[in-house]
């Protein structure tokens, strides 16, 4: 296992580039990491996929290149609330909470309980991954085994919250309102309500010329699209 580990790592290096290792700083990137595109990692992820003990393994290093393919190549249904709560510990920058992190509790058999959890965290980057998670279990949950009044309770607690919420869970607040608004059809319409009750979200984004989605204008492209409801079978990508 540690001969695939160093392998891998070297690879990762090999694919590493200035220029993507600098828009990964200006987006609020930690070293140590290579900066390697998402889209050179997928041959890698390809001979390894659902290798879940490597993915363990690679999450570990602690490198942001090696733990994203980690959380790409493991098996979620396999992950225990002990490990995802050592990954967000571990997660050095919102790339890896809001999504590695997240993706990989949504897909886990204890989303919820690791959502309803993290969320309640007074450390920015798991809260981040809480309200991440959340957004992700609209997209990925029937309906049906939803709890409506809770997912009420949250929306209400956005509108309260997002204004004076820690700068990178202001960014997934929004985008839970989003989440609802286009993957749940029994809040749908309240989310499209508080949405614009809440209006702009103001986020740093670093060096960057990323926005932070208007999410009232998000939501009606989904419905305009007639997609509202339209579950995905996964979210990490």
């Amino acid at each position: 296992m540690m001969n695939q580990v160093k392998d891998i790592m070297n690879q990762l290096a090999a694919l590493g580039s200035e220029q993507t290792l600098k828009t990964f700083r200006n987006h609020g990137g930690v070293e140590p990491m290579y900066g390697v595109k998402i889209g050179d990692i997928k041959p890698i992820l390809k001979k390894h996929k659902n290798n879940h003990q490597l993915a363990l393994e690679l999450y570990n290093t602690g490198n942001s290149d090696a733990m994203y393919l980690a959380g790409l190549m493991s098996n979620p249904s396999l992950l225990t609330p002990e490990v995802l709560d050592e990954w967000i510990e571990r997660a050095p920058w919102h790339m890896i909470s809001e999504f590695t992190v997240a993706w990989n509790a949504a897909e886990s058999p204890y989303g919820f309980e690791m959502a309803r959890k993290w969320i309640e965290s007074d450390k920015e980057l798991t809260a981040d991954a809480g309200w991440s998670t959340w957004g992700c279990l609209m997209a990925l949950t029937p309906d049906e085994k939803i709890d409506k009044e809770e997912i009420d309770h949250l929306l209400d607690r956005v509108e309260r919250e997002i204004h004076d919420a820690p700068n990178q869970v202001r960014y997934v607040m929004n985008g839970f309102v989003i989440a609802v608004g286009s993957y749940y059809k029994p809040l749908a319409e309240k989310a499209m309500a508080i949405g614009n009750r809440i209006g702009k979200v103001k986020v740093n984004m670093g060096n960057t010329a990323c926005k932070v989605p208007y999410a009232p204008d998000y939501i009606q492209k989904v419905w305009d699209a007639g997609r509202l409801g339209a579950k995905r079978k996964e979210v990490r990508c």
